[in-house]
């Protein structure tokens, strides 16, 4: 168990800084996650802080949410939020067994529960008030997923999860430093040719602090501002559903077309709210350990050569006015396996086939 612990301490010490007489809630949802639950409790006594923990059954969640109310979920905002303000960090952990656990849950039920806990207490005050971090435990489900033993699997993941990512922080202030002093970007790949605007919209680094795995640089498009064509040749798992192939047609920001191996419901997902159909997110990913996708966003969205939008919601940090019950990423692999693609920022070619021109990021392509 000792990779366990060093994964608990590198959430507790460089992810969340936990220092004494802190309070920090461990929220995991999935019994499998039980180990870490515990080992992290350990850890955030062993600095001097206290730690609280809510360990969530996914199949008692699921019979909540398929009879749920919006009344119900208000009320479950209201504590969780006052629980929530108490906190100096917060570590979210996801261990489902079954990554179609929700998938017979309406999906008005959902937007009920994402809106009260999603957008109200973790963007609405987590994400701007606490040290927080959101992580996936290696469960059975996740190993199958990436067709591998569960102890495959799990070397694999504390290996990446674990990684140096204070040096990929320093290597991708460049890249975030690029992102901030551009405005128009183009991505041209197959079946896609998509341009929009980042101009004064910040960018942040994913260094590590709020995910792992990590390693991506993002910020939102200006919130009117896409048009053209993009495809993704990379699978997501979202509210239950696995949709592959998902093409989007954007006029003026808004997506006018939409189709997937599940078009009828990558549709409904749009319809939720107005804000669904309007982008919170532009991402480019540089974590090379990671290398194919596995059906799990948390780390296909960091697929080193790839690059991401989210449909709905915009991050506090990086804004753009769009506030939705959906935050949907989708990944396109720009690697030459994939297809290859490019991205030019303000007329410039920075990345072709997965790999950066500029000489200032070309250290990016050699962190593993």
């Amino acid at each position: 168990m000792d990779e366990l612990k060093k994964y608990a301490e590198v959430l507790a010490g460089y992810s969340c800084d936990v220092q004494p007489g802190e309070n920090v809630m461990v929220l995991a949802e999935g019994g499998e996650a039980k180990p870490l639950v515990i080992e992290l409790v350990k850890e955030i006594y062993r600095r001097g802080a206290n730690p609280f923990a809510e360990l969530v059954d996914a199949d008692i969640q699921r019979e909540l949410l398929l009879g749920c109310n919006a009344e119900q979920m208000g009320v479950f905002g209201d504590y969780s939020l006052e629980k929530l303000k108490r906190m100096h960090a917060l570590i979210v952990i996801s261990a489902l067994d079954n990554p179609y656990k929700y998938a017979d849950v309406p999906l008005g039920n959902l937007q009920h529960y994402n809106y009260n806990f999603m957008q109200r207490c973790f963007f609405g005050h987590g994400v701007s008030n606490t040290k927080w971090i959101y992580v996936k435990y290696p469960t059975r489900a996740m190993a199958q997923l990436f067709g591998q033993s569960l102890e495959q699997f799990s070397e694999y993941y504390y290996a990446v999860c674990t990684m140096d990512y204070a040096r990929m922080s320093g290597l991708m202030d460049k890249l975030a430093a690029l992102f901030e002093r551009t405005d128009r970007v183009r991505i041209v790949g197959e079946g896609t040719d998509i341009s929009f605007s980042i101009k004064g919209i910040p960018a942040q680094k994913s260094d590590g602090r709020n995910g792992l795995p990590d390693g991506e640089v993002f910020t939102a498009p200006v919130r009117d501002s896409a048009n053209g064509t993009v495809s993704f040749n990379c699978p997501v798992y979202f509210r239950g559903t696995l949709f592959e192939n998902i093409r989007l047609r954007f006029e003026n920001g808004r997506v006018v077309e939409a189709s997937a191996n599940e078009t009828e419901k990558l549709n409904r997902i749009l319809e939720l709210d107005e804000a669904a159909k309007y982008l919170g997110e532009f991402a480019i990913a540089v974590n090379n350990r990671i290398t194919k996708p596995m059906k799990d966003i948390l780390f296909d969205e960091k697929i080193g050569g790839s690059f991401h939008f989210a449909l709905g919601n915009a991050y506090p940090m990086t804004d753009n006015g769009n506030h939705s019950a959906i935050h949907m990423d989708i990944v396109n692999i720009q690697t030459p396996e994939y297809g290859g693609g490019e991205i030019y920022f303000d007329g410039a070619l920075i990345r072709k086939d997965g790999k950066f021109l500029p000489a200032e990021l070309k250290e990016l392509d050699g962190l593993v």
